[in-house]
């Protein structure tokens, strides 16, 4: 009837005398962003295809420039002001208040939200964290630096051991200290948890692990003589990341005593970080081995505020469309390779007086 040429496209005009028509009859957050999509569409027209993909809570490319152009008018109460929800609901509430910045993104995912998969890669990395290796193989729950056993194992990254890969990945499994290990679980918890429900495994993963790798390659070209430990690298990725978007979208953000919990994150992580720092340089109870560098905050910090920050302010859009994404992505790579061939030549070159191998 709308569409008598069976182009797949209706006008924005037609479109909006739908809308008006048989509004009632749809949940009002999809009749929301229904609107956004018609009033933002600069075609003026709107693809068949982009009505039932958004029906069906797939978000379209339409949708997502709906979304960039940000002039949008919200015709109900905001979030909120709901009523009546359950528990569950009231939790997947909060967590899109405690992460987005806009009202229209917070109802899409509140619509859209499953709990399906759960938030599986932070509760997975703080298990294996906390339990498999320091509860189980070493019957401990700590590794602790004054221990004569602190490098005996395979895991930590060690300057006489760069050689083997994964040890810049696998140190963020061991920790100096039962503080280390409970500040990093509880800022992951915290922080990741909701983070990946919102943004998905996928992304958070990227950039948790991105941090791990720029904090242990940040070690091996700032603090050439000094093992690592912790996951700090990944934490403080994650942390910054998600402090910077506050930040950048500051009138937006409407969780509730923001200012209060950015002063008692950057508190911890103040804390943590000078305890690191007064441990790489307090002398070593078991000489020649010495403490573990805070060089891979540094760079966990690094990728938080370029990489993280762009994946978690482009809620649901493409990255392979962000300009600026691609731009820290390049740096991020030439950092990487640059420290790959830093490792290779630059210790024979300067000729280091590395600590003996565990």
């Amino acid at each position: 009837q709308f569409d008598p040429d069976n182009t797949g496209y209706i006008s924005t005009e037609k479109f909006r005398s739908l809308l008006q028509r048989h509004g009632s009859e749809l949940d009002p957050h999809k009749l929301e962003v229904l609107l956004a999509l018609a009033d933002s569409n600069s075609e003026g027209r709107i693809c068949y295809q982009d009505f039932v993909n958004l029906m069906s809570n797939k978000r379209s490319n339409s949708f997502r420039q709906a979304i960039l152009q940000g002039n949008r008018r919200l015709c109900s109460k905001a979030l909120l002001e709901e009523t009546g929800l359950s528990l569950s609901q009231r939790l997947i509430r909060h967590v899109a208040y405690e992460t987005l910045p806009r009202e229209i993104d917070r109802k899409w995912y509140y619509d859209s939200y499953t709990c399906c998969p759960p938030p599986w890669f932070m509760i997975t990395i703080t298990i294996v964290a906390f339990f498999l290796y320091n509860g189980v193989v070493l019957d401990r729950f700590v590794l602790q630096v004054t221990h004569p056993l602190y490098l005996k194992n395979t895991l930590l990254y060690h300057p006489q051991l760069r050689a083997q890969a994964w040890r810049y990945l696998t140190y963020i499994f061991m920790h100096a200290g039962i503080e280390h290990l409970g500040l990093n679980v509880v800022l992951q918890l915290l922080v990741g948890v909701p983070l990946e429900m919102v943004h998905g495994a996928a992304r958070i993963s990227f950039v948790y692990v991105a941090g791990v790798v720029a904090g242990s390659l940040a070690v091996s070209v700032a603090d050439m003589t000094a093992p690592v430990v912790g996951s700090s690298g990944g934490v403080y990725a994650l942390v910054s990341a998600h402090l910077a978007n506050i930040v950048m979208n500051w009138s937006g953000m409407k969780c509730q005593f923001k200012l209060l919990r950015m002063a008692v994150a950057l508190v911890c992580m103040s804390f943590e970080f000078g305890r690191a720092v007064w441990l790489r340089f307090h002398p070593s109870a078991y000489p020649p081995c010495p403490h573990p560098s805070f060089m891979a905050h540094l760079g966990g910090v690094m990728v938080g505020i370029t990489l993280g920050v762009i994946i978690l302010r482009n809620y649901e859009q493409r990255l392979q469309d962000q300009t600026l994404w691609w731009i820290f992505l390049s740096i991020y790579v030439i950092f990487v390779l640059f420290a790959i061939f830093w490792n290779i030549f630059a210790y024979s070159l300067l000729d280091l007086k590395l600590p003996p191998p565990p």
